[in-house]
């Protein structure tokens, strides 16, 4: 098994606090909620591990855990959160329960998110203006992105639209219940509910919108109905030339511990970034040497080779000097669209010293 010998975590200095949930016990236990992404497999499967520490790898949904982290109801010292939500919840709630760490667990280009209802005449942004809107979560990580990409690349505000909120969501099995935080209401925009039953790609088909803002795949696009199509005709495209001209990887998701926990425990902070950080790079290695084999995917030599030219060998990467933009970037647009009622600074949100973690 891989161990963290640049950590030098000693479990006598792991155990130095008389506090907290993980003093009591002679080797000290770490529970841990994410998902099971090829970035955290090595962490689930063992071969990687948090030096000192005896860590279970907890599997859950993102709305599940953000709801039960905001609410106080879970017991994990460490979790995986939807960025945007605890945006939301540390600048509008006062939540400082948990603080966040550099290690950014799902990132998704955001333009491929986009969807029409065939025919209905929207062929670019501009013509969203005047139009109906669905999704199942207004103030999500994903629809926040889209919001403040399209307002600074194409002009287009959230009050140029009409927003439907659908009473289910398609992706629900994946993501879990939407939490409080995804589902703040600005000022400045028209919102409404959408017909109860709908789920979002069924406003969609039922006329009842003319556009989806939609971080999960809407199922009717998945099964193929031809009244349902993406905006961009080529996402990737659109993305990769929006990456080349502004370098921001948009963030979906972000590793917080709790900020008691890591009082307690100084240097368990470090630990945890060092071995989410060999997890990712024992990905990287699988990704270039048997992924090509393993993985279905025709062409995936070419695509990962693709990606490593544009967007560098390292192009997941963890730490804030990489990041500190993109960060910024979502700060300022969940501010200017009257979600989060200050806009945060990147050090207040995260762990004290943990800004200067590099992998």
């Amino acid at each position: 098994m891989l161990s963290l010998s640049a950590s030098a975590l000693a479990l006598p200095a792991l155990l130095g606090s008389a506090g907290g949930a993980l003093a009591q016990a002679d080797h000290p236990k770490l529970r841990v909620s994410s998902y099971r992404l090829d970035r955290t497999a090595a962490l689930f499967s063992g071969q990687v591990t948090i030096e000192g520490v005896d860590a279970t790898f907890i599997e859950d949904a993102i709305g599940d855990m953000n709801t039960r982290a905001f609410t106080r109801s879970g017991a994990n010292e460490v979790t995986e959160l939807g960025l945007h939500p605890f945006v939301l919840a540390h600048a509008n709630e006062g939540f400082r329960d948990y603080a966040l760490l550099p290690v950014f667990l799902l990132r998704q280009f955001r333009h491929k998110s986009v969807f029409v209802r065939t025919g209905a005449g929207i062929n670019k942004p501009e013509d969203l203006k005047g139009r109906r809107v669905g999704t199942p979560g207004y103030s999500s990580t994903s629809l926040t992105w889209i919001r403040g990409i399209f307002e600074d690349e194409y002009g287009v505000k959230p009050s140029d639209m009409e927003w439907v909120i659908a009473n289910k969501d398609s992706s629900a099995g994946e993501a879990g219940k939407i939490s409080a935080q995804e589902s703040r209401i600005p000022d400045g925009v028209s919102v409404i509910q959408g017909p109860t039953g709908l789920d979002e790609s069924q406003l969609l088909l039922e006329g009842e919108v003319d556009a989806l803002f939609h971080a999960a795949t809407p199922a009717a696009f998945l099964q193929g109905d031809p009244k349902i199509s993406r905006l961009f005709e080529d996402p990737r495209a659109i993305e990769q030339d929006y990456f080349k001209r502004t370098g921001i990887f948009p963030i979906m998701h972000v590793l917080a511990i709790r900020r008691d926990v890591a009082k307690d425990y100084p240097r368990l902070p470090r630990a945890i970034f060092d071995a989410y950080s060999q997890a990712k790079t024992a990905a990287y290695q699988l990704m270039n040497r048997l992924n090509w084999a393993t993985d279905m995917l025709p062409w995936y030599s070419a695509e990962l080779e693709a990606t490593q030219t544009l967007m560098g060998e390292n192009f997941y990467p963890y730490g804030i000097a990489p990041n500190a933009k993109t960060l910024n970037a979502l700060f300022e647009y969940s501010y200017r669209q009257g979600l989060a009622s200050r806009q945060l600074t990147i050090e207040e949100v995260f762990l004290p010293g943990s800004l200067d973690f590099a992998e």
